[in-house]
């Protein structure tokens, strides 16, 4: 291609390839150092796979002595939304996956080899596809979308495989006359590359994660800068992980189909191509189906749902971190107060299936061991802070009443194995306290008689009046119970399960039913944490005045 036409395409200098070579040297790491990276587009909706894939190329990293960095792809200005740059920052961030390159939630870059947002880097992209046009490795393509658009139509009407390849490349074989009138006339025009593959023929491809995988060789010529000026994700990600000495790329399986292309686009470009590890997309049952986890149909895709609903960051990284090694929950048996980050992520322990199913039972019961390990106050700082942004009413109410709050969230917490474990989020917390609070228990009396049935109403306006009678909260929790035994013994209720076991026709019931008329009556619930401890907290006269209905 003549000089004329390469200086009509890129009229303005450029930095030539050795001249950026230079400014991105090699870096210089340790024997097995893994340098990975997440690149997302800043769209502004932050998948919930984008957290998959970020842990687990910062795992892989960080565990081998690597690098991790966030790069943005930005080449679609037309998807870009405003403030989605911080968004993916601060997502990331939340969760504890900090790259230790990349850009911040000011939008600027931290990091060596800068820029790591993808529209900044123009010249450089720019650069490398003059030389592959010097070269012949590329040309540019004038056919308008109406000529493609025909193109296709004429591929499916005979039945051959769609693409722009072989004698439907039109462009390929314009002369550089041709060229130059498109050129000179302003034709608008983009930037192709010169397949040189053969689609007849398989090279095998070495993948970490699904093994070596048989594909054909790419021959569509491939648009590798649009007419922005922009470069294609094929183009830019080649140059960018090359410059950036990205050793493993790592992302969903969507690509498979791409990796002929992207490892030619490498060696025409003359660099070795990283390793590549490509994971099936995370999925969700529905009509006892498994589909795609999606962004337009399914909430929990977003990870603002899970902040909405307050999911402890640390769960949804362990729940992580069992989908990407189904070894994480041993491992965590064994390590139960190792950080999740400690677990050594394995390649070849992710699953070759259709793709991690998300499991909200699984999640919900590695949320309930997770809060269950914290402290009141850990509790309570955690909730508050939730509530701040999504409840502000329960906010203030947390604030006026943080030591009784924290009190009423001790109970149960931290006694071994029978410690509580049924708080999966922070939006469930409000619910667990409204009995704490006068303003905020409504359960009617006829719910409360309802919760206690078969016993007439008699039954328990005496056992709620004897109670009441005897009830002191300096007494210990023995004796506290030793006066319900009594009351269920002098009532017909047995003291003794065995023997109501084996004759319950002989009892109204068992001491547990009484216990329940109390519960009941003072919570307005039928389950609750401990009964001893709630009522040392709402205090006797709260108590008392409970039980009088």
């Amino acid at each position: 291609m003549t000089p004329e036409i390469i200086s009509l395409i890129f009229p303005n200098p450029l930095p030539t390839p050795a001249e950026i070579e230079a400014r991105y040297p090699r870096r210089n790491l340790p024997e097995g150092a893994k340098v990975t990276r997440v690149a997302p587009s800043p769209t502004g909706f932050m998948h919930v796979g984008t957290l998959y894939a970020g842990l687990l190329c910062e795992r892989v990293a960080h565990q081998s002595g690597g690098v991790f960095y966030l790069r943005v792809e930005d080449t679609d200005q037309k998807r870009k939304v405003d403030g989605a740059m911080e968004l993916i920052v601060k997502s990331l961030d939340r969760y504890g996956i900090r790259a230790d390159e990349g850009v911040d939630v000011n939008g600027d870059d931290f990091g060596s080899y800068a820029p790591y947002t993808q529209s900044a880097r123009r010249d450089i992209y720019q650069a490398y596809v003059k030389s592959l046009l010097e070269q012949g490795l590329a040309y540019p393509c004038f056919c308008a979308a109406e000529d493609l658009d025909i193109m296709r139509k004429i591929q499916e009407k005979t039945g051959v495989r769609p693409g722009y390849y072989g004698k439907y490349a039109k462009c390929r074989s314009l002369t550089d006359d041709q060229i130059l009138e498109n050129l000179k006339a302003g034709k608008p025009f983009v930037i192709r590359f010169k397949s040189s593959g053969d689609n007849n023929k398989r090279m095998i491809i070495k993948d970490l994660i699904k093994g070596d995988l048989a594909l054909p060789e790419n021959d569509i010529d491939v648009v590798i800068m649009k007419g922005d000026g922009l470069p294609t994700y094929h183009f830019a990600h080649a140059v960018d992980d090359h410059l950036m000495g990205t050793t493993h790329v790592t992302r969903g399986d969507e690509w498979v189909s791409s990796v002929p292309l992207h490892i030619q686009l490498f060696v025409a470009l003359g660099w070795k191509a990283p390793k590549y590890a490509h994971f099936a997309p995370l999925q969700k049952t529905e009509n006892g189906n498994k589909r795609k986890l999606s962004k337009r149909h399914d909430p929990e895709a977003s990870l603002t749902y899970f902040w909405e609903k307050g999911y402890p960051e640390v769960a949804l990284i362990e729940y992580m971190l069992n989908l990407i090694n189904a070894s994480f929950e041993d491992w965590r048996r064994n390590n139960p107060d190792k950080n999740a980050f400690d677990f050594p992520v394995n390649f070849n322990k992710i699953s070759n299936a259709a793709g991690a199913l998300f499991d909200f039972v699984k999640l919900h019961s590695i949320s309930k061991e997770v809060v269950a390990k914290m402290t009141a106050a850990e509790v309570y700082e955690a909730v508050l802070k939730w509530a701040s942004e999504y409840n502000k009413p329960f906010a203030e109410r947390l604030a006026a009443n943080r030591e009784y709050v924290i009190r009423i969230l001790n109970v149960e917490r931290h006694i071994g194995k029978k410690s509580r474990k049924d708080i999966v989020k922070w939006e469930d917390v409000e619910s667990d306290l409204t009995y704490f609070f006068d303003d905020l228990l409504t359960t009617t009396l006829e719910e409360k008689q309802a919760l206690l049935k078969p016993l007439s109403e008699n039954d328990i306006r005496l056992i709620a009046d004897e109670f009441s009678a005897v009830y002191h909260p300096a007494e210990d929790k023995d004796t506290w119970f030793g006066h319900i035994k009594t009351i269920a013994e002098k009532h017909g209720f047995a003291t003794d399960m065995k023997a109501f076991k084996e004759n319950p026709a002989a009892f109204k019931g068992s001491v547990s039913d009484v216990a329940k008329v109390l519960r009941v009556l003072v919570t307005g619930r039928d389950k609750t944490p401990d009964l001893y401890e709630i009522m040392q907290i709402l205090g006797v006269d709260r108590v008392k005045a409970r039980l009088s209905f």
